[in-house]
């Protein structure tokens, strides 16, 4: 048996992974349970799954039932020896420190958080490859690029990234300012957590899978074309030297990347996901990403050919506009504004430290966070 660790259990990522668990009841043991803010879905995985080692960002422990659990730090949690495998299902930030302790412990680290690889490619990808580790990616398009690079040379010509669009994919421009909260968290193929639904609403989640794509398999960002794909069953497609395309499709459901990454090399028949079907689904469509639409997205590239800290206070000045949208603190049009106005002001550092980045997005998060006062 696997001893897993779930940093992020209470979120989507973490739940999903831990659906997979309860189909694969002899393949895991679960030996840690990282939360946020849920502490009373986290009680329920606490007394469902007997962890060893549990952590809770709030540090509220009476709730929990004593299971005979020890409250653990995520960078302590990731390196003990009965772990095998750990899933970064975390937002943000959160995630980073423990990513590369488990990484420098050569434990299996499946990615789920995007902005851990935006905020410190560099770092991460060294740790992976000085501890001759291969970071699994989780997220559904950066594993279909994965997998279609599997057994294959590395002469890649074009990495095709697909877009849903979002919900506002045909709104008119001149509404967009005006959507709500609702609307922007109704995302039209997938069920995903609160902070990347939005990401997904303003094609800032796409950006950074170009920066996160780049690190991970080497491609340049010029090499990453995105298109709109509104059924959400390609995931992503890569051409090779000879013109020869190879795509990867299935369902827009995250269990299929979550078990692949937790099964990896095997591929394990789990009769609980749902079965792709061409004919229910009739066909497949490609348009053209419109720019203007989407100015996050723009910024997203901008920074990631800029490197140095401008991906990490991207990242940072995103999670804080989103949470200003989510709190109803600011319109939807203006979370760009935000995000625009902190890489702007930001001084940067072209070959940062992991206390660089860490420093640089304290300060995108106090800088943006001014901006709804300022």
């Amino acid at each position: 048996m696997k001893g897993l660790v779930v940093l992020g259990s209470t979120g989507s990522i973490g739940r999903q992974t831990l659906d997979i668990v309860r189909a694969f009841p002899d393949r895991f043991k679960v030996v840690g349970l990282a939360a946020g803010t849920n502490i009373e879905l986290l009680a329920k995985q606490v007394e469902e799954f007997h962890p060893k080692m549990v952590f809770h960002t709030q540090g509220v422990r009476e709730v929990l039932p004593p299971n005979g659990w020890k409250f653990t730090p995520m960078e302590e949690m990731v390196v003990q020896s009965s772990v095998n495998a750990v899933m970064v299902g975390t937002v943000g930030r959160e995630g980073l420190l423990a990513t590369l302790a488990a990484l420098n412990a050569r434990k299996s680290v499946a990615l789920a958080n995007k902005e851990v690889i935006v905020m410190a490619g560099n770092i991460v990808m060294s740790a992976a490859q000085r501890n001759g580790i291969e970071i699994l990616p989780v997220d559904s398009e950066p594993s279909a690029m994965w997998q279609c690079m599997r057994g294959e040379d590395k002469d890649v010509s074009r990495i095709f990234l697909t877009a849903s669009g979002g919900p506002f994919r045909t709104r008119p421009l001149s509404e967009i300012d005006k959507v709500t909260q609702e609307e922007a968290l109704n995302h039209p193929t997938w069920r995903m957590g609160r902070k990347i639904t939005i990401d997904s609403a303003t094609l800032m989640n796409k950006g950074f899978e170009v920066i996160e794509a780049n690190w991970l398999f080497g491609v340049p960002i010029d090499r990453i074309e995105v298109v709109v794909h509104p059924q959400s069953i390609i995931h992503s497609m890569v051409e090779f030297a000879d013109g020869s395309v190879k795509a990867q499709l299935g369902p827009p459901d995250m269990r299929y990347p979550i078990q692949l990454a937790l099964s990896y090399p095997a591929r394990w028949q789990n009769p609980t996901l749902p079965q792709f079907n061409p004919i229910e689904i009739g066909k497949l469509t490609f348009e053209a990403l419109d720019l203007r639409r989407y100015p996050c997205f723009k910024m997203a590239l901008d920074a990631g050919r800029k490197g140095g800290t401008y991906p990490a206070v991207l990242a940072a000045a995103d999670d804080v506009a989103v949470s200003l949208f989510l709190s109803h603190q600011i319109s939807f049009g203006e979370m760009p504004k935000i995000v625009e106005a902190t890489l702007a002001a930001h001084k940067p550092i072209k070959y940062p430290s992991l206390e660089d980045i860490l420093e640089v997005d304290t300060w995108a998060r106090d800088y943006a966070g001014r901006q709804v006062v300022d």
